[in-house]
């Protein structure tokens, strides 16, 4: 863990979406030197699913040794932001620091991802950072050591990060694209610069997108806020620089990255946009020595891993499952012993097999037959296959997600 220096005592630090997760990780780890925070984000009252508050927030901070003011804001509402750095301005007595860490996403292709979502990340991903970066400035240009930072990604063009999810990737890009204009644009006067974590961090939003175990593959959400804080103590020469949080704080000298593991040891999945070195999704084909001669299930022509995984799959569903998933899953499967099969979670005691589902499927699931039985056998994590461009889903994500619990029950069968 990256220690304290006490060089953000008496600074103002203005953090978007602070009430929870990475942003309320940056305003403990300032708050600990004794920095004012200004905790702007939407939750004002307790959430059903999750937690924190911006009051919940503003106490903690104060018991870490900051002091907090708690303020309402949407950044969609550009009055709620200039509300919001007026009252902050009038209570500190200016602004040195912002971070644009307010985020949305949906990771749905082209065609399932409704209006609502496009304008949803457009508008807090890049308007919203545009405008508080906008409404901030003008601060924090009278500051000694200003400072913007936003929580976005290195542009990586790579077709890959854009095909399975491409308004979530121009949204998040839009952000990075106003490191790149506006560090060129304030150079010498306001420090800009993009944080990305080389690892899944474990956040709420990561649980409602990876599903029940998630977090064994995640960071704590202390590696940004160390990373963050090592960045924001730097002079404001330090400028137009896209930061990946294990790279920076190797150079800073932190050797101790179990520390920062949710489960120390175990494999933790990479972030998007991030092409790594040796990834770890990258799994050559096996070759199968199976005889491929016996009837499959549900009118499959012959015996193979797919086939046999779906006699098991079938042998595992019961009505109790079925009652508690209410989904149909169709996979479109490349490759050796490709086609179409299905899972049907939701028609009286359920069923799997070859061909497509006897009703309407709720997701759509494409991959290739390698993947897939590599996925059912527990050697391929959903949510690594998804985003390392292995799995591409259409359809309702929350029933996706819950496919991971039959995996689990699945991996002891098979």
């Amino acid at each position: 863990m990256l220690p304290n220096t006490g060089k953000l005592a008496g600074c103002t630090l203005f953090i978007t979406g602070a009430s929870r997760g990475i942003g309320k990780a940056i305003a403990l780890k300032a708050a600990k030197d004794g920095a004012n925070i200004v905790i702007a984000a939407k939750t004002a009252e307790t959430h059903p699913t999750l937690p924190g508050t911006i009051y919940t927030a503003a106490a903690e901070i104060e018991a870490a040794g900051g002091k907090a003011l708690p303020c309402i804001v949407n950044v969609r509402e550009e009055q709620q932001i200039i509300n919001a750095v007026e009252k902050a301005v009038q209570t500190f007595g200016g602004i040195d620091i912002l971070v644009n860490n307010a985020s949305a996403i949906s990771l749905t292709g082209t065609l399932e991802t409704e209006t609502k979502k496009v304008n949803l990340m457009m508008e807090v991903n890049v308007r919203g950072t545009y405008l508080t970066s906008k409404t901030c400035l003008p601060y924090l240009k009278k500051s000694r050591n200003p400072h913007i930072l936003n929580l976005s990604p290195p542009m990586n063009l790579n077709p890959l990060w854009f095909k399975n999810h491409c308004a979530y990737t121009i949204s998040k890009y839009g952000m990075s694209m106003c490191v790149l204009g506006m560090a060129e644009e304030f150079k010498g006067e306001v420090a800009v610069n993009a944080l990305w974590p080389k690892t899944a961090i474990h956040t709420a939003a990561m649980d409602m997108l990876g599903g029940a175990g998630i977090e064994k593959q995640c960071r704590k959400t202390d590696i940004i806020a160390d990373a963050a804080y090592c960045i924001l103590t730097k002079p404001k020469t330090f400028t137009g620089n896209f930061i990946i949080d294990e790279d920076l704080l190797r150079e800073e000298g932190v050797k101790d990255f179990d520390a920062y593991a949710i489960v120390p040891g175990h494999p933790l999945m990479p972030d998007f946009f991030l092409d790594l070195e040796g990834n770890t999704t990258d799994i050559k084909q096996e070759i199968y020595g199976r005889e491929r001669t016996q009837e499959g299930p549900s009118g499959a022509k012959a015996s193979s891993p797919v086939a046999e995984t779906f006699g098991i799959i079938q042998g595992a569903i019961s009505e109790e499952f079925v009652r508690a998933t209410q989904g149909v899953y169709q996979f479109e499967l490349s490759g050796d012993d490709g086609g179409t099969w299905y899972i049907d979670l939701k028609t009286k005691s359920g069923s799997a097999g070859f061909g497509k589902p006897p009703v309407t499927a709720d997701v759509v699931m494409s991959m290739s037959s390698t993947d897939f039985v590599k996925m059912f056998t527990g050697k391929l994590k959903p949510t690594m296959a998804f985003m390392s461009g292995k799995l591409r889903i259409k359809g309702n994500m929350a029933l996706a997600i819950k496919l991971e619990k039959m995996l689990t029950k699945l991996n002891s069968k098979l």
